[in-house]
């Protein structure tokens, strides 16, 4: 039996390499892996006396050749392919074990774009796809986590069919990956990031229960590991569902820095966010905003929750709560709820992934997008279109609104009155309808929006949004302005004698 080992990342090849030697493997190794399982001790063939031919072209060619993929390829179940391979001279490879040059750690640490070519792998993916094709007679293996799994099959015969095929799944996988990362670089690097072909590529976390409803399949997938890192569960199990809801949450909570932020959202759409002194007041300040919402609904903690916290969210049922971290003592609190979900970063704070990219499924296909993102000093760029002034609470006001009404689906508004989110409307079909129905909500809460802030992800495109929030006492308002109507909308704000500014930058979510 023959083996070809010639991997980039090297950790456990040389444990993996003896292994197969004393289950009876003649070991075939090129560059790099060649010289380290030699000073190993470890009995190896340098691929170039297998190829009879020399390693050429600065290492560019080792492994092209019919002695090595004749090896690989040749089907061991037809007689005119073993007449063959005896014939040419080609010895069977029943083992391959390669992973690829590290093209995502070279564009990461460098532009230099001769040596990016470089380290794009040519005859690795051609013999991993050579061994997954044949993996009826051959085990392919591209990642080292599976040293193990590959050693113990072969110790206790169970080296089965299933086994190689679940091993050539993987490989076409990694190989898969592999292609659409360099494609999407070039196209980053040439194209603006949009050329003929966009891959999406993610890896799975895990299974959810279902879909959005119990007849759909479902499972969350990850990029560059931001979940596996950063995702742990404390308590229960994640559902298709509630990703959605943890992810806007987090979004929101964490947009803020260190501050002590802790967002509710319903049905991907904030019910209550607050920044208080400490997160048991924001939580307090938070559940204000609507807490018949909050009811079954998914908190977002910027920061550890204690057990004064814990405690008090027990007060009322809630469905997930996301935090950075818990304490033993607030995990304890939950025990006895058998329903709530507790998951944790592991941090001091939440920290967001900051996506580069955003899509969005449609009937066919997908729409494709940079991410948005509301710059650090957006709202304070502002122009004053208004006679009146900011005050400097105000300011703060128009920063969480702004954010918030970022995060939120189109048409929206936001009310902030003091760090607190007081009224709030949104993924109406008018801009007049989200502020009506926000305030109708404020009045049915008994909460008093007098001097609150209001912001629009949008332009307002008639007065009748400046109309009902000054009615409602709002003496502050923030908008992107672009509407045909913008001096109409400032000179309302001046006869209700309100600080009126206007970012110039629009952050529709549909």
């Amino acid at each position: 039996m023959r083996a070809l080992i010639s991997v980039s990342d090297k950790s456990g090849v040389e444990n993996f390499a003896k292994e197969l030697v004393t289950l009876g493997y003649e070991i075939i190794s090129t560059g790099g892996t060649y010289n380290k399982l030699k000073d190993a001790g470890i009995a190896v063939i340098e691929a170039n006396e297998v190829t009879k031919f020399p390693e050429c072209f600065e290492g560019r060619v080792k492994t092209l050749n019919p002695y090595i993929h004749g090896g690989i390829l040749h089907r061991r179940d037809k007689q005119s392919h073993l007449d063959q391979a005896q014939e040419l001279g080609v010895e069977g490879i029943d083992l391959v074990c390669v992973n690829l040059y590290p093209f995502k750690a070279t564009i990461e640490k460098t532009d230099d774009f001769e040596e990016i070519i470089e380290n794009i792998d040519i005859g690795g993916p051609a013999m991993v796809r050579s061994a997954a094709k044949n993996f009826d007679s051959v085990i392919i293996v591209t990642d080292v986590i599976d040293y193990d799994l590959v050693l113990n099959n072969l110790k206790n015969d169970t080296n089965t069919v299933e086994f190689r095929r679940d091993m050539m799944i993987k490989a076409y996988e990694h190989t898969a990956a592999y292609d659409s990362m360099i494609a999407n670089y070039m196209n980053k690097r040439f194209n603006g990031g949009f050329g003929a072909k966009q891959f999406i590529v993610g890896s799975k976390v895990f299974d959810t229960r279902y879909g959005e409803n119990p007849h759909q399949k479902g499972a969350l997938y990850e990029f560059d590991t931001q979940f596996t890192n950063k995702f742990k569960t404390v308590k229960g199990e994640a559902s298709f569902n509630n990703m959605g809801d943890i992810s806007g949450a987090a979004r929101i909570a964490a947009a803020f820095g260190k501050d002590n932020a802790v967002c509710i959202v319903k049905h991907g759409n904030p019910c209550g966010f607050a920044i208080k002194d400490t997160l048991l007041d924001s939580y307090i300040e938070a559940l204000k905003c609507d807490p018949v919402s909050a009811f079954g609904g998914v908190v977002a903690v910027n920061g550890t929750v204690d057990k004064e916290l814990a405690e008090k969210m027990n007060e009322i049922f809630l469905e997930v709560i996301f935090a950075a971290s818990f304490t033993p003592e607030a995990v304890a609190v939950f025990d006895s709820k058998k329903r709530i979900k507790l998951f944790e970063q592991g941090t001091q704070y939440l920290e967001l992934a900051n996506d580069a990219i955003d899509f969005k499924r449609v009937d066919g296909g997908f729409v494709f997008q940079d991410a948005d993102k509301v710059k650090e000093d957006e709202v304070r760029n502002s122009e004053l279109k208004s006679t009146r002034i900011a005050t400097e609470q105000e300011v703060k006001d128009m920063e969480i609104a702004y954010k918030i009404a970022s995060l939120t689906k189109s048409n929206c508004v936001v009310y902030v009155k003091d760090s607190a989110m007081v009224a709030v409307g949104m993924g109406m079909t008018s801009r007049v309808d989200a502020s009506k129905a926000a305030l109708r909500k404020a009045e049915d809460m008994g909460i008093d929006v007098k001097g609150a802030v209001l912001a629009s992800e949008a332009f307002f495109p008639f007065r009748d949004s400046i109309d009902a929030a000054a009615e409602a006492g709002v003496k502050c308002v923030i908008e992107p302005g672009g509407s045909i109507r913008d001096d109409e909308i400032i000179d309302a704000a001046n006869e209700y004698d309100m600080a009126l500014y206007f970012s110039g930058i629009r952050h529709f979510l549909h």
